[in-house]
């Protein structure tokens, strides 16, 4: 097996453990949406998990843990993202607060400012915001 196999292996197991979080985020009400079905589909193409795959992790979601990233940087960086597909594939609205919400909670943003920091999220993607700035105007909300 060579170094790539490795890296890519590696790339997959965390786009799949991602993919998983999310999915068991979307389950907590126990009722994954037609939104957020569609948010899944869309999310598992561009993450690159298998139908196959797909399959097992919606049938056994509570079988994965939610992982959030361990730093803080690392989780405004899947928010972006993750706020950036939700702006594309317009979803709004209360099914966008919604979804945004559960996925915020679920990669360790707390409760009491999710709110708070998804509107602001939400403001920043649709004014264009890249990472860097995105990063920035988060961290800074409480200065």
């Amino acid at each position: 097996m060579s170094f790539s196999d490795l890296f890519d292996s590696g790339f997959k197991k965390r786009n799949e453990s991602h993919f998983a979080s999310i999915v068991r985020v979307a389950m907590a009400d126990g009722v994954i949406t037609d939104d957020e079905r569609a948010f899944l589909d869309r999310l598992a193409n561009r993450l690159d998990i298998s139908e196959v795959d797909y399959k097992i992790i919606l049938k056994d979601y509570a079988k994965h843990p939610i992982n959030p990233p361990a730093s803080y940087d690392l989780r405004l960086e899947r928010l972006y993202d993750l706020v950036r597909m939700v702006y594309v594939d317009d979803i709004h609205g209360e099914a966008e607060d919604t979804l945004l919400n559960k996925i915020a909670v679920g990669l360790g943003f707390h409760a009491v400012n999710v709110k708070y920091i998804i509107d602001k999220a939400s403001t920043l993607v649709k004014q264009g915001a890249d990472l860097d700035t995105f990063v920035d105007a988060i961290k800074n909300m409480n200065r």
